[in-house]
Parts: structure tokens; sequence; C-alpha cells
């Protein structure tokens, strides 16, 4: 379901593989559910179950597989398979023979991808651009990530404040993880979830720029 479950993803194919099932990103990763849904449609596939899987506390709500599936539903030409949503996320591997017996198919009336919420770009003040190329995988930008998030909301900074993104390779690869924070043109290095924590204290929420952590521009 989140951005950091792409980082598990040997863990996630072991255990669809335990399962006769395959695997399936919302974002980031590949397949995207909607080219697994469609390979699967293609191959003949009558039904589909699918079960949304989520390793830590950044994935979007569970309402979020429902509504890509039910997209790629409405949109897919000719015969559709059935599909079956289990009605609760998989946290662990013991858990998911359970969610086998508790589904909900899709009916089409699911909400679409558009909202009024979603039109406009957000008033956020800064962006925080979070690297997550192999490089910063490798040196644990998943917890990086994780430690901004958690550490932005417990700092009460919203939308209106921040606006997170993942991104590929930010280039200074050698001081890994990185993080850059536009429009201060503010970068910073070997941003550990440590780091991570003062930069969200100091630089985010109080306005001043992390010396030990900057990265000459």
């Amino acid at each position: 379901m989140s951005v950091t479950d792409v980082d598990r993803r040997d863990e996630i194919l072991g255990w669809a593989r335990d399962h006769d099932a395959s695997a399936a990103f919302l974002q980031l990763g590949d397949p995207s559910l909607s080219h697994e849904l469609t390979r699967l449609a293609d191959k003949g596939a009558e039904t589909i179950m699918l079960i949304g899987i989520s390793l830590g506390p950044l994935a979007p709500g569970h309402s979020w597989l429902r509504r890509i599936a039910a997209h790629w539903w409405r949109e897919r030409p000719g015969r559709r398979p059935e599909i079956q949503v289990a009605t609760r996320l998989v946290t662990t591997p013991d858990a998911l023979a359970d969610e086998l017996a508790e589904t909900r198919p899709l009916t089409g009336t699911e909400p679409g991808l558009t909202s009024p919420a979603w039109e406009q770009v957000p008033d956020h003040v800064r962006q925080v651009l979070i690297c997550r190329g192999p490089r910063c995988t490798a040196k644990g930008s998943e917890e990086t990530a994780r430690a901004v998030v958690l550490g932005a909301m417990e700092a009460g900074l919203g939308d209106d404040d921040l606006l997170i993104t993942h991104t590929g390779c930010l280039f200074p690869c050698n001081q890994a993880p990185v993080i850059s924070v536009q429009p201060d043109d503010v970068w910073y290095g070997n941003v550990e979830a440590a780091a991570a924590r003062v930069i969200v204290r100091d630089h985010l929420a109080d306005g001043r720029p992390v010396e030990t952590y900057r990265l000459p521009r």
C-alpha cells in the first residue's frame, strides 16, 4: 500500500509465493496494481482477490485499494473479471490467510480518482524531497522518510506547512540518505532517522536550518 512497503518487496513477494499469488504496488513500486490486474485479466482470470498489505504507519487508507481497483475495472475494455477485496489490511504474514475468508466485491460504484478537494496545488510553505534512489534506500532512507512524516505529525505540521515527496536519485549519492528542503534551497546529507527528527524540529517547524547535516551549495 505505501512507499515504505516497496522497500520490503522481497518479503512481500515471499508471502505471495506462499499463497500462489502475485504482488503489486499502489505507488512507486513495479508492477503497479493496474498493470498487474491487466496481466491477470489478459491471462483469462475470472476472479481476482485483492488483499492490501501495510507494513508500517505510512500507508494510505484501505479505501484506496478499492478506489484504484475500481478505476481500473471501469476503464477495462471488454470482459472484466470479478474482483473481490479483503475488508482489512494485512500487517503480518500470519494474518494473510485470515483475510482470505472476508471479502467484498467491487461494484463499479466506488469513488473515482478525482475530488474537488484535490483540484488545487496545496498551500504548503515548504516541499521536502526525500531521496528514495538505490543508494539512499540502501543507506536507510525508508527510516528517514518515516521519521520526517512522524516528526511532522508530532510537531503539528500539516498540508499547509509541508508537502513531503519521495523522489528518485537526487545525485549527491555519497552523502546518502539525502533530503532537500525547497524553496529554502537547503540540502542535507547523511540524514538518518535521528538527524531527520532534528531537521523537522529545528528547520521545518522553527525555520532554522541545521548546519550539522547541511550540504554546501
